[in-house]
């Protein structure tokens, strides 16, 4: 009983602080009390307790510490617009003439290729922003 008391009160403090040790800690205490229940002596429930808290520790805090600092890059402005597909609502072409449809708003836009050109309706890849226009292919 006394392990699931220590389990519990090592959880709050998980859940205040988001310290993911708390938690590996509370686990070893779940299992120390897996071992009671089951018969297991004192010291072999802190035997249990500290093998289990330990090897938890060693295995999964590299891993959270990890994926802590490793943020996922938010991409905003003309770069997030890279990469993105648009709709030619005027013949574009190499010299810079036409329009496309891009992420709901109407941009001026020219071909990546000088020699080719897409016709209304045709859907295309944005390649770069250049100023206020886009190259596409």
């Amino acid at each position: 009983m006394w392990w699931l008391i220590a389990a519990v009160g090592l959880g709050i403090p998980l859940v205040l602080t988001a310290m993911p040790e708390f938690g590996m800690v509370a686990v070893g205490a779940v299992a120390a009390a897996i071992t009671d229940a089951l018969g297991g002596g004192a010291v072999l429930q802190v035997v249990v307790f500290s093998a289990v808290s330990v090897a938890l520790v060693a295995a999964v805090r590299p891993i959270a510490v990890r994926s802590r600092t490793q943020r996922p890059e938010l991409v905003s402005g003309v770069e997030a617009l890279k990469g993105r597909q648009a709709v030619v609502l005027e013949r574009v072409d190499g010299s810079g003439g036409g329009r496309i449809k891009l992420a709901g708003e109407v941009w001026s836009a020219r071909a990546l290729d000088p020699d080719q050109s897409y016709e209304p309706g045709q859907q295309v890849d944005v390649v770069d922003i250049d100023g206020a226009t886009a190259v596409v292919m």
